[in-house]
């Protein structure tokens, strides 16, 4: 199986955010067309499958994980 890269630095990393769905869309550069690889808990891991490597990340109910954390804080 060949091995997955994951860039260690990258250049530049965007963001969206979806306030009605509650999802954050991070992507390493420019959003790109990838394959999505859900890794459970609301996580879900975009990558390039020619190139092998991670192009971005989405996490859904961002906002409640934020209180979540938050209340557990207190």
């Amino acid at each position: 199986m060949e091995a997955l890269r994951v860039l260690e630095k990258p250049e530049s990393i965007t963001w969206d955010y979806d306030e009605d769905a509650d999802v954050l869309y991070l992507s390493i550069g420019e959003p790109q067309p990838a394959v999505g690889v859900d890794i459970g808990e609301g996580l879900i891991v975009r990558y390039d499958e020619n190139r092998k490597e991670v192009v971005g990340l989405t996490l859904i109910g961002l906002r409640a994980r934020l209180l979540k954390g938050l209340a557990a804080g207190r």
